[in-house]
């Protein structure tokens, strides 16, 4: 968060900013967790809308914080009652990564765009966050819809995203392991656009719900 420092109302609001998310990231933990998995550096449960109130209060708390985080409004769920909600939880029991998927029919393809000559890989990244984006008006069959996907900044580039996509991938249908052509991405942001194109392993992945005023073809 921007603020400035001698500037009373600035503090005030940063304050409260800092206390909110604070909040929302610590972690003490209920009784009957849900694990899908366990690391060295954390571990990954899942939530469901028939869980507790105290377990979906958390995932309330965090969702508004991640929306916060993303900066941008994000699209509402389709069916909150479907939806799945996976935590990253680290060692020193705090959330530092959050995925929320639901079941969806259609995704819709990004269209590539072609990249400039490039040198470095710096200008790579620098390019793809700062390029438009479009994607085909012809649906395409998909099953799961990552609504958001968010990993605390300071624990980026720890393969935390990849490793909850792969936990929803195994536990999104029961008995089922899904592809990544069966999954959706929701609008995503630059950073989001990124790391989809490197799980995925191309820049024309699916999307949908993409309420920002993106192009399509």
């Amino acid at each position: 968060m921007l603020y400035t420092a001698s500037n009373p109302e600035d503090e005030t609001q940063h304050l409260l900013f800092h206390n909110q998310f604070i909040s929302a990231v610590k972690y003490v933990g209920w009784k009957k967790e849900r694990i899908l998995a366990e690391y060295p550096d954390g571990r990954i449960i899942m939530v469901l809308p028939e869980d507790p109130k105290y377990a979906l209060k958390k995932v309330d708390e965090i969702r508004e914080m991640v929306d916060n985080d993303l900066g941008f409004q994000q699209a509402p769920l389709m069916c909150y009652s479907r939806t799945k909600t996976l935590l990253f939880i680290s060692n020193d029991k705090k959330v530092v990564g959050c995925l929320i998927a639901e079941h969806i029919q259609w995704g819709y393809r990004v269209i590539e765009e072609k990249l400039p000559v490039i040198r470095s890989e710096e200008e790579k990244v620098r390019f793809e966050r700062q390029k438009a984006w479009c994607c085909s008006t012809l649906p395409e069959p998909a099953i799961c819809g990552i609504s958001r996907i968010w990993v605390f900044s300071m624990m980026r580039r720890k393969k935390i995203a990849s490793r909850m996509i792969e936990c929803l991938r195994s536990n999104f249908i029961y008995g089922s392991y899904l592809s990544k052509e069966e999954i959706a991405f929701s609008d995503p942001t630059p950073d989001g656009k990124l790391f989809a194109t490197q799980y995925c392993g191309t820049g024309q992945f699916l999307v949908y719900n993409f309420i920002n005023g993106q192009n399509t073809t």
